[in-house]
């Protein structure tokens, strides 16, 4: 079954890492949501100057043009896996998630929403590595923190969602625990899927 793979967490967390575990596993390929993001940041980010507040139009609409390139020519059978830093009551995350979702409903495609959830402190120590910095991602612990404290990463409320805690686990191992999960919802055995791993709550 053709299948939209939509791993949703906090800057940090393992998005772009896991994906790509995941994708030899399910035959997939990985669209990292910088892909959007960086062609229009890229002409505007110093990283001093705050962003436009309307630049998320512009890299929306590029999102819109790549998902139309896959509902109109990718392969009947290709298998997607996209990332996505949504977040619980925030409109343009809401948009992100509706955009991917209709394109899966065009393409006929099984939609897996994953939430990766991490424990605060692991999340700050993953964020701070230099090679983020140099794809336009957030290197901030101290933002890391507080998100984490004041935000929850957005639940789509799809049936097919899975939580994952990843604070203790390993690329490999976050992404078997997904392809299982997806197995489970493709074979329609419901029954047989594995208690969402969520982490407790500070």
């Amino acid at each position: 079954m053709k299948s939209f793979v939509l791993l949703i967490g906090f800057p940090g967390v393992g998005k772009l890492t896991i994906a790509k575990e995941l994708s030899p596993l399910l035959a997939a390929k990985v669209i990292d949501n910088h892909w959007f993001n960086n062609p229009i940041l890229r002409l505007l980010d110093d990283g001093t100057t705050p962003l436009p507040s309307g630049i998320w139009e512009y890299t929306g609409s590029v999102r819109q043009a790549v998902l139309d390139a896959i509902v109109d020519h990718a392969p009947p059978t290709a298998n997607f896996i996209f990332t996505h830093a949504g977040l619980e009551e925030d409109e343009r995350s809401t948009r992100t998630f509706q955009q991917i979702a209709g394109a899966a409903r065009q393409c006929e495609a099984l939609l897996v929403p994953v939430r990766l959830l991490c424990d605060e402190e692991e999340l700050a120590r993953r964020i701070i590595t230099p090679a983020r910095r140099e794809r336009l991602k957030s290197i901030d612990a101290h933002a890391s923190r507080e998100k984490s404290r004041r935000a929850q990463v957005l639940n789509p409320q799809h049936r097919f969602t899975l939580n994952l805690d990843v604070t203790s686990k390993t690329p490999e191992a976050s992404a078997a625990a997904i392809r299982d999960h997806i197995l489970s919802v493709a074979a329609g055995d419901f029954g047989s899927l594995p208690c969402n791993d969520v982490v407790s709550p500070p």
